[in-house]
């Protein structure tokens, strides 16, 4: 009996330390991706009205930030975070390869909760891809372009939706006062970059060149296209 149950803490204990074992970074691009794929099979899945409207405008779109799973909350100071990808299409309509992005932020306000969500933006031009990938700048004015925020959750934008060039889409974060996803900054991850690919390159190479590959995105190209 007592060696039964030494060998039962002792499962248990090499399952805690599996639990708190550091994720390697190649693991982490390998679990956005797929974390990206889940956000896409749910947004098309979804029957809230907004995400019709992302639908419709899919097909149009030549860019793509997917970020599952953005995490927001604070009380006075406020932060914003998720890391995700951007994909491209290329020259024949056929979407490429991801590279990795985190979306941060942060601002100063009366602001209480906390809440987890999805977020995509549609990017509606290679011009407005290329503007993403060559600045890190805030997503509103620092990279001129015009950003949208549709569907409950997001805030509402300054700007019209009417020729926007990225339009912003969420599912599943509550409603959260102050701050505005033009606010936020799109910082590329070289490190995952590197993990997921096996060699150091940068998102130009990966989204505008299409010099990386790795089939582990397949999927996530492939739920994409199936939109």
């Amino acid at each position: 009996m007592i060696s039964r149950v030494l060998t039962v803490l002792a499962l248990v204990a090499g399952l805690s330390a599996c639990a708190i074992k550091p994720m390697s970074d190649e693991e982490r691009a390998n679990q956005i991706v797929q974390a990206a794929k889940m956000t896409l099979q749910k947004f098309k899945a979804s029957n809230d009205h907004p995400l019709e409207q992302y639908r419709a405008l899919l097909p149009k779109a030549q860019g793509i930030v997917i970020l599952p799973g953005v995490v927001k909350g604070g009380f006075v100071l406020a932060a914003e975070g998720g890391s995700g990808v951007l994909l491209a299409k290329d020259a024949s309509g056929r979407w490429g390869y991801p590279a990795f992005y985190l979306m941060a932020s942060g601002s100063v306000g009366l602001q209480m909760g906390a809440q987890m969500g999805d977020v995509v933006l549609l990017v509606f031009s290679q011009d407005a891809v290329a503007a993403i990938i060559e600045s890190q700048g805030k997503l509103g004015a620092d990279l001129g372009l015009v950003l949208g925020t549709v569907g409950a959750g997001v805030e509402a934008s300054t700007t019209t939706n009417v020729g926007a060039d990225i339009l912003a889409f969420s599912q599943g974060i509550g409603a959260f006062a102050g701050g505005s996803l033009e606010a936020s900054a799109l910082i590329k991850r070289n490190d995952l970059n590197q993990a997921f690919y096996g060699q150091a390159i940068g998102p130009a190479d990966i989204v505008l060149q299409g010099n990386a590959q790795n089939p582990a995105a397949d999927s996530l190209r492939a739920a994409l296209d199936a939109q």
